[in-house]
């Protein structure tokens, strides 16, 4: 299954064939290490059916919307995945958004608080909720699922306070209406696509210029050639079809474009994966994860990786609502309720995160929230009501679950975990 050869300096590169890697991805997938397989094929799946039930699915306006219907709950999911990398829960996450949201909207709209000042503000908010939460559950050792479903039950009535009693406050600033409804130009999209392959392309050769030095195990050329070369279709390709008028009424509005929320969510999924894959911190929140007590005794600090985790989930949380306020232009009571929450939970289990800690991506939350965004919006074009989305929906999130406990199993029997 490899080929070993010796450098002129005397190092010897190991280099496992195509087939040799295909042998072993099938091999920890039998052994219960699925990933985001199953979301990857479910998204597949219900793409073509509600496609081929809908013709409007696949056209460029729907496909636009699907990422700024699915913004908050992605950026939300994104914080829930270090929260659940130590088995713990946010049940606050949602409202949490919409506290922080309300916040800058307040500051915005009733105080005259220029945009670059306010979204500080919400930010931080997010950022002393976290603390406050990883401290009581870290320090105080109150269970997390009651900390925040206190926190869940407080920051309804937070949010009804700061909109005295259920107002609706409307925004005006154009910056922060653009930042999940506005588009970049057709050239800038395609600039971005461009440097995003490239880039892409650099950083996975890079790698494995590296490993080959130091002599460790690298991926063959033809795995690293089929990587660069599928994101590059699918980046294209999406550029290709969100560069299309989307308009109904080009002359007086043109929709041509990425919008401007698809580069901010490959920005922060770029450094929280590196966080997590490339930092002393990221393989201790996995460590905290895998076994609490053994990261203990090797001197990981374990009461502050958990509250960073929680202050990660708020400040990411807070992101989501300021994209929720941005997308309606307003804020209100409902904001981060409803199903936002499980909507995020769902997307960050779904996409192959795990229930019982340890595991999972920050890629799962773009994935899982594209399942959810899919769900909700193909459901919607084909007139089903939203008690049959919750039925659809619920039963996805327990098939994932179901899959994740299964592969456990069959990890802990099969000695790969």
């Amino acid at each position: 299954m490899t080929t070993t050869t010796t450098t002129a300096g005397g190092v010897k590169v190991v280099k496992p064939t195509v087939a040799g890697h295909i042998h072993d991805y099938w091999g920890r997938v039998r052994g219960g290490d699925l990933g985001s397989l199953p979301a990857v094929l479910g998204l597949i799946v219900l793409s073509l059916i509600f496609g081929v039930a809908r013709e409007t699915f696949f056209s460029p306006l729907n496909f636009a919307n699907l990422f700024t219907q699915g913004a908050q709950v992605v950026f939300i999911a994104m914080g829930l995945i270090f929260v659940l990398l130590l088995g713990e829960i946010d049940l606050s996450a949602g409202y949490a958004s919409g506290v922080c949201g309300a916040v800058m909207a307040i500051l915005l709209t009733n105080h005259g608080v220029a945009w670059y000042l306010a979204i500080p503000a919400a930010l931080l908010t997010g950022l002393v909720i976290g603390l406050v939460l990883g401290l009581l559950i870290a320090k105080v050792g109150i269970p997390s699922f009651v900390v925040t479903l206190a926190a869940f039950l407080a920051f309804q009535g937070i949010l009804l306070v700061l909109l005295k009693g259920g107002i609706n406050v409307s925004i005006r600033d154009e910056f922060v209406i653009s930042l999940n409804n506005d588009n970049l130009s057709v050239l800038w999209s395609w600039i971005l696509a461009v440097g995003v392959v490239i880039g892409y392309a650099l950083v996975q050769f890079n790698r494995m210029r590296a490993r080959a030095a130091r002599g460790l195990v690298t991926d063959p050329v033809g795995v690293v050639l089929l990587r660069v070369g599928g994101l590059a279709v699918l980046i294209l390709a999406t550029t290709a079809v969100l560069s299309q008028e989307r308009a109904v009424n080009p002359a007086i509005n043109s929709l041509k474009g990425v919008p401007i929320v698809v580069p901010i969510i490959g920005a922060f999924l770029i450094f929280w994966t590196f966080v997590l894959g490339r930092t002393t911190y990221g393989r201790h929140v996995y460590a905290v994860g895998g076994n609490t007590e053994a990261a203990r005794r090797a001197g990981i600090p374990v009461d502050r990786i958990r509250i960073s985790v929680f202050a990660i989930g708020s400040f990411m949380a807070a992101i989501g609502g300021i994209m929720a306020v941005s997308r309606a232009s307003s804020v209100d009571p409902n904001t981060g309720g409803s199903n936002i929450l499980l909507y995020s939970v769902g997307a960050a289990v779904i996409g192959g995160t795990s229930l019982f800690g340890g595991k999972g991506k920050v890629i799962n939350a773009v994935i899982g929230g594209a399942v959810i965004a899919v769900i909700d919006n193909g459901m919607g074009l084909m007139g089903f009501s939203a008690g049959q989305k919750y039925i659809f929906t619920g039963l996805i999130l327990l098939i994932a679950a179901s899959v994740d406990a299964l592969a456990r199993r069959r990890a802990a029997a099969t000695g790969t975990r």
